[in-house]
């Protein structure tokens, strides 16, 4: 009796080892820690995939770089042209991004960018001669109705 016992035991057990290793993992004990498997190490991914999802900023020497190889050579800017409008415009983006930050609705965001962009075109245009004005005011029209067309 006391065999039959234990041979009903053992068989109980033997045929639950399949169901922890379900539960745990092959090893018993999952990849990475003691049945974390489907807790923490799950909670992190997510977090590092809200992360990852967030589109990376592009710095801003890297956005006036691209608009100064695009105006460069249709205005013909001398050295000294170069870096004072370089200047400009970094000093325009990175106050634009600052208020994109801000706290302010969206219509109060527009009026104030708008007004920067103003601002940041009456620079420019300190340091251009009559002939670079007027390509220029060409150029910023041709990319008005650039961006009119993709919206």
């Amino acid at each position: 009796m006391k065999t039959v016992q234990n041979v009903i035991i053992l068989a109980i057990l033997l045929l639950s080892i399949p169901t922890v290793n379900a539960q745990y993992g092959n090893n018993g004990y999952g990849s990475n820690g003691y049945g974390r498997r489907g807790g923490m190490s799950q909670m992190n991914q997510v977090g590092s995939s809200r992360e990852q999802e967030k589109p990376k900023e592009i710095p801003v020497e890297v956005t006036v770089g691209k608009i100064m190889e695009r105006i460069k050579p249709e205005l013909n800017l001398d050295a000294l042209q170069k870096i004072a409008i370089t200047n400009v415009l970094t000093e325009s983006i990175r106050s634009q991004g600052i208020l994109l930050k801000g706290d302010s609705n969206q219509e109060q965001k527009f009026k104030e960018i708008q007004a920067l962009s103003e601002t940041t075109d009456r620079k420019i245009k300190e340091f251009l001669n009559d002939d670079q004005k007027e390509k220029y005011k060409l150029l910023n029209e041709e990319n008005s109705k650039k961006s009119r067309k993709r919206r």
